[in-house]
């Protein structure tokens, strides 16, 4: 499938780097259709939309950021997207880069929840209030995780 990125302009994507979020993500809920790109800075990803080519979100694991992190997810919305097995199951988080300077930070009290086998992806919102929408990468690394994330 051709999409045009915001990134790097027209690229082939195979169809199973296509994930479908049916209630959108928090603010842009219209939006429901999406590619997983490859970023020039691994580990990160897009999470590219393939119908408008302005929309697009850096994400990246979570676990490689903080490695105690927990995501307590309602049956209800694993249900949205047939999630049946905790195997079938990947978590990302969207991470902001402000223009500022200011830190890198990933959002880890709303995480993507991504059904591997038929890739539908729903954003959970954590009641845990350990979790914050700003967790800044780069001191969490600096920490391993020690309390920071």
């Amino acid at each position: 499938m051709e999409i045009v990125t915001k990134a790097h302009g027209k690229m082939e994507i195979s169809e199973d780097r296509i994930i479908t979020i049916p209630d959108g993500l928090f603010g842009f809920e219209k939006y429901t259709k999406f590619a997983l790109v490859d970023s020039d800075y691994e580990p990160f990803l897009w999470l590219q939309s393939t119908e408008d080519p302005n929309l697009a979100f850096l994400i990246v694991d979570p676990f490689l950021i903080c490695s105690y992190y927990e995501t307590d997810i309602d049956d209800d919305s694993l249900a949205k997207i047939g999630i049946t097995k905790p195997e079938d199951i990947i978590i990302m988080t969207i991470v902001t880069v402000p223009h500022d300077g200011s830190a890198i930070t990933a959002n880890f009290q709303g995480p993507l929840v991504i059904n591997k086998v038929n890739r539908k992806c729903v954003q959970a919102i954590l009641s845990d209030n350990r979790w914050s929408t700003k967790v800044n990468i780069i001191e969490a690394l600096n920490s391993k995780g020690d309390s920071v994330c």
